[in-house]
């Protein structure tokens, strides 16, 4: 396997980043190294307190990459909820647009939207999603692994609500809690605004544990998605928590789930 860390300056980001690329080598399954860059590619997001080295460090993805051969992307979103920020990182801008271009131009990897799938845990979650709503060009399918779909962003759990700084945190973000609702940053409108042409958006995949603190949003998103005629595959785990051990397991699922042919 190959593993490829990458420190650079995005202009959407303005700042140096890390960038990892999990890859098999060159000969994988009697694949040229042409063949390699045709690969499936697998965008995956970190949550809200991990970085772009969470993924490799946790799970088995590396394992599952080269068992299924598919190329892993792990960017980095910071504690961003991958969304523009007001203060001009755009963190949703690089993940959809800034960092595809710069995986084309550097790598030559296969970025047509049939080949490309995206996932991510809590936090990306959010982020997976809100890249499969608003750019559903770009993926075949997507994952949220017990994602932040909050549908208000001021009705959080309890536990986080009462937490004046990562309130406050999340208000700077936005430039204002107020200014969520309606917004491209508001899971309830990425919805209604799906709902006029569902066909368009990518194969979407959701679970959450039923111990986990966000089973309650999950659960609101779900319905939501049925009131609009959004087609979700969704499924919960009886005593499952907002951790990697739930995460693991369900990554392997899922991945098992869209790339059959390779399992």
């Amino acid at each position: 396997m190959t593993h490829i860390h990458i420190d650079y300056n995005p202009k959407t980001l303005q700042v140096t980043v890390p960038l990892q690329i999990i890859m098999p080598n060159p000969g994988w399954g009697d694949q040229s190294e042409s063949d390699i860059q045709k690969l499936p590619v697998l965008y995956l997001l970190h949550g809200l307190s991990d970085d772009s080295s969470a993924w490799q460090r946790y799970t088995n993805i590396e394992i599952l990459a080269w068992d299924l051969g598919f190329i892993a992307v792990l960017p980095t979103g910071g504690r961003s909820m991958y969304a523009n920020m007001d203060n001009g990182q755009a963190y949703f801008d690089y993940i959809t647009s800034e960092l595809p271009e710069y995986l084309d131009k550097t790598f030559k990897f296969d970025l047509s939207r049939q080949n490309c799938l995206i996932a991510g845990n809590s936090m990306g979650g959010l982020g997976a999603f809100k890249a499969a709503f608003l750019h559903p060009e770009l993926y075949r399918a997507a994952l949220s692994l017990s994602g932040a779909l909050i549908p208000e962003i001021k009705s959080v759990p309890q536990d986080k609500a009462a937490n004046y700084h990562m309130m406050h945190e999340i208000g700077l973000i936005y430039g204002g809690l107020d200014k969520v609702k309606g917004s491209g940053d508001d899971p309830m409108a990425w919805l209604a605004n799906a709902a006029n042409n569902p066909e368009a958006l990518p194969a979407l995949y959701s679970c959450c544990g039923t111990q986990d603190d966000l089973l309650k949003v999950n659960r609101i998103f779900k319905k939501a998605c049925e009131a609009h005629n959004i087609p979700l595959t969704y499924w919960e785990e009886k005593g499952g928590q907002h951790n990697w051990y739930f995460w693991q397991k369900h990554i392997a699922k899922w991945l098992g789930m869209v790339l059959p042919e390779r399992s």
